[in-house]
């Protein structure tokens, strides 16, 4: 084996092994978040688990989509219009006490998870092709709904999850999805 290659295989061995440490903390940290919904200081705490999730998904260098059949305010209409679907055809949901913190919250909370999501995770995992980018994004952020949900929830977010991935597919970037996402958690509030 020439130096160069060998040098390109311990690069990709690299890649791989920061992929799945950032990613099993981002998880595990994303599930963590019941733990700490009791504490009197949750609102901040959260806030600082969101904005350190955001900030790391940011800062690796991820793989660019080169599929951009749609724009992304289009994806974003059509993001939005399965949402609208979704709420009708869910029916009226159990009532959930949300106060101030929580809207204020779910914006970041939104955002930090998909530039976790679709753009981190999927960005590491297109080279594996869209299917198994979209599918394990889309299954992760199903898993990590469920300590704070419950596991009724699982199937609805698998469903916003493969919603969200299919957006990032679409539209060639995290953004579409991100702003579904931060409009789905202000309904979710506010509803």
């Amino acid at each position: 084996m020439t130096p160069v290659i060998e040098a390109a295989n311990l690069a990709q061995r690299g890649e791989r092994s920061e992929t799945t440490l950032l990613a099993a903390a981002g998880v595990t940290l994303l599930m963590l978040r019941l733990l700490i919904l009791g504490s009197p200081s949750a609102g901040a705490l959260l806030a600082a688990i969101y904005l350190m999730l955001g900030i790391v998904s940011l800062a690796v260098p991820v793989a660019t989509n080169e599929h951009h059949a749609l724009s992304p305010p289009v994806v974003v209409a059509m993001g939005l219009a399965a949402l609208a679907v979704a709420t009708l055809v869910a029916g009226p949901r159990a009532p959930f006490a949300h106060g101030p913190e929580a809207l204020a919250l779910s914006p970041l909370a939104g955002v930090s998870e998909e530039a976790f999501f679709r753009r981190f995770l999927y960005g590491r995992l297109i080279r594996y092709g869209p299917l198994a980018a979209v599918g394990v994004t889309a299954l992760l952020f199903a898993a990590v709904h469920v300590p704070a949900y419950g596991v009724a929830v699982f199937w609805v977010d698998l469903g916003a999850g493969l919603l969200l991935s299919w957006q990032r597919w679409a539209s060639g970037g995290w953004a579409a999805p991100a702003g579904t996402h931060v409009a789905a958690n202000i309904l979710a509030v506010i509803g």
